[in-house]
């Protein structure tokens, strides 16, 4: 049996192909939702046919603006909100395609892809704390699964 390393579970920005910076935990939710087809001859029990499914990614980590070097980052949790939140200039607050998943290229890595948008973010602090951030992104059409 191969267990999973949680380290290996990342979260891409698939546009750059850039790792969400300073990720501490990823996590991937896919829904079905059902449609009630209940009916006199159900016998009193619900039954239900498959309805639309969906997806949703979360991301929480440490909040930085730049690296260990000192240097700009460019795949921040803030260049993420700029970029597909707030949209600065033209405010077209677009999806964008996101991969979940290991994607380091050994046989049998899994890795999850769709379109979403970043739907909120939040970054807390406490005094003499490490600030962290969270986002959610929710997808918007197919996703798909890959193993190398």
């Amino acid at each position: 049996m191969a267990i999973i390393n949680g380290t290996d579970l990342k979260v891409y920005d698939s546009s750059t192909n850039i790792l969400i910076a300073f990720a501490q935990s990823a996590s991937i939710t896919i829904n079905m939702d059902t449609r009630d087809i209940s009916n006199k001859e159900s016998g009193g029990f619900a039954e239900s046919l498959e309805g639309q499914r969906n997806f949703e990614v979360s991301v929480d980590g440490a909040y930085a603006w730049t690296n260990a070097a000192g240097s700009a980052l460019t795949n921040g949790s803030d260049d993420l909100v700029l970029k597909y939140m707030l949209d600065a200039g033209s405010n077209t607050r677009e999806a964008f395609t996101l991969r979940w998943g290991n994607t380091a290229g050994a046989t049998g890595d899994t890795y999850y892809q769709g379109s979403a948008f970043l739907t909120s973010f939040s970054a807390t602090g406490g005094t003499e704390d490490t600030a962290t951030y969270s986002m959610t992104f929710t997808g918007t059409g197919a996703i798909t699964q890959t193993v190398s």
